[in-house]
């Protein structure tokens, strides 16, 4: 997977549409400066963070296309992860200025699946990953159908992903 960059400043402050091989494809671009504590003693990013960093992606692609999950868990729902998936391929270094790159690779009206890359200051792809959700009522975590619970925000993701 290769994106092209969303805006000259790297910032996620809107949805652009990429043409690769004849295809749209929707990416949300966050650029993030690491924290001290979010190092470990080898001097790279923990692992655990970039499954932190992915949520963040997650949150502002789908604030990008006008929705909120603060208001989907005000209806009385939730989006917990269903399944994770990380590729480690090079450790961010400290010092280095993250580019995390976010978009829609399945959106089937019950499970919505995000792709996810991690390069570092130098443009160098670090990480790669994937996760998918499944839209649940939170009293209960019966899972219910996106599509029909929130339909805008379904298409709006449809649109995102559609090749």
């Amino acid at each position: 997977m290769l994106f092209l960059p969303l805006n000259g400043n790297g910032a996620c402050g809107s949805i652009t549409e990429i043409r690769k091989e004849r295809r749209r494809v929707y990416v949300c671009e966050l650029t993030i400066e690491p924290k001290y504590s979010e190092f470990d003693m080898m001097g790279i990013i923990y692992h655990a963070r970039y499954i932190e960093w992915f949520e963040q992606g997650r949150l502002q692609l789908s604030r990008n296309l006008g929705f909120d999950y603060f208001d989907m868990e005000q209806a009385g729902y939730i989006s917990p992860v269903h399944e994770m998936n990380v590729e480690y391929k090079r450790g961010i270094r400290y010092g280095d200025t993250v580019l995390l790159k976010t978009r829609v690779i399945e959106n089937n009206g019950v499970k919505t699946a995000y792709g996810y890359e991690v390069y570092n200051g130098e443009g160098t792809l670090c990480v790669e990953g994937s996760s998918s959700h499944y839209v649940v009522r939170r009293e209960d975590f019966r899972p219910v159908q996106f599509k029909k619970v929130f339909p805008e925000w379904y298409a709006a993701l449809e649109e995102a992903r559609k090749p």
